[in-house]
């Protein structure tokens, strides 16, 4: 019943011992040439230990404050919010139909792919679109951490106790992967176009529905798919702060120029 205490224990001292070492060119002090929006993103030497938390500048960084997050909500969870999860009656028909399977993040994925490797990273949307790479990776590999840690059991499981919790590798309710995944896919997008463009904001409806269908469909409890989207904002967060794409920084450059660039 300890688990959780001790991994988040763990993530947290990692956490701490990653964020003051920031790539030598971030921590490096800007010359006069420099331009002043390259000054304002290039953090200070003297940097706090709790703003580099707050802003990890590695993707280590970043997965340990998202697992790290995890672990709290789950925490909460354990402790009494599951409180507020209740079983619903089951619908997996018509519009809800699409909560049945996972390949509904995974075609946004490869939607996503598809419209990065088509722009590249020379444009600002192709920019963005791998930005949203970045932080559906974050989200899954951090979801995923946290599942095998916390192995709830999902409604289909146990459909009228939503206090199970360290059942066996099987029970991966919490968090919801799914609502996390398409959360951290638009995030990035939002925060990019937000102000050209206030209509972005519609893109949250995709996660909000998914959340919707995934409780419907007896795949998770409110509290799961809750904790899933608060992972994947801070995901698409993260990703969206980072200057360069850490994905595309390991493919080569003619990735970052776009197919478009054959055509």
């Amino acid at each position: 019943m300890k688990t959780p205490y001790y991994f988040a224990a763990f993530v947290l001292a990692s956490n701490l011992a990653m964020a003051p070492f920031a790539p030598a060119q971030a921590r490096s002090t800007p010359s006069p040439s420099q331009s002043s929006a390259q000054a304002r993103s290039t953090p200070s030497p003297n940097r706090s230990i709790a703003q580099d938390f707050t802003h990890p500048s590695s993707a280590l960084g970043a997965l340990g404050d998202t697992t790290l997050m995890g672990v709290g909500l789950g925490l909460l969870d354990y402790a009494g919010l599951h409180n507020l999860d209740h079983p619903v009656a089951q619908d997996n028909h018509g519009v809800y139909a699409i909560a049945k399977t996972p390949n509904f993040p995974f075609e946004l994925i490869m939607v996503t792919l598809g419209g990065a490797l088509w722009e590249g990273g020379k444009t600002r949307l192709g920019h963005t679109l791998w930005q949203s790479l970045d932080a559906a990776a974050l989200a899954g590999v951090s979801t995923q951490i946290l599942k095998f840690t916390f192995q709830r059991n999902r409604p289909s499981q146990s459909p009228n106790n939503p206090n199970l919790w360290f059942q066996g590798l099987h029970s991966q309710s919490f968090p919801s992967g799914d609502v996390s995944s398409i959360t951290a896919l638009v995030t990035p997008l939002i925060l990019t176009y937000k102000r050209r463009d206030p209509a972005i904001w519609a893109l949250a409806l995709v996660p909000a529905f998914d959340m919707v269908a995934r409780v419907k469909a007896h795949g998770h409890w409110e509290t799961d798919v809750a904790a899933g989207a608060a992972i994947g904002a801070l995901s698409g967060y993260y990703a969206h702060e980072r200057h360069s794409p850490f994905i595309l920084s390991l493919l080569p450059h003619g990735f970052y120029m776009g197919l478009r660039t054959a055509f």
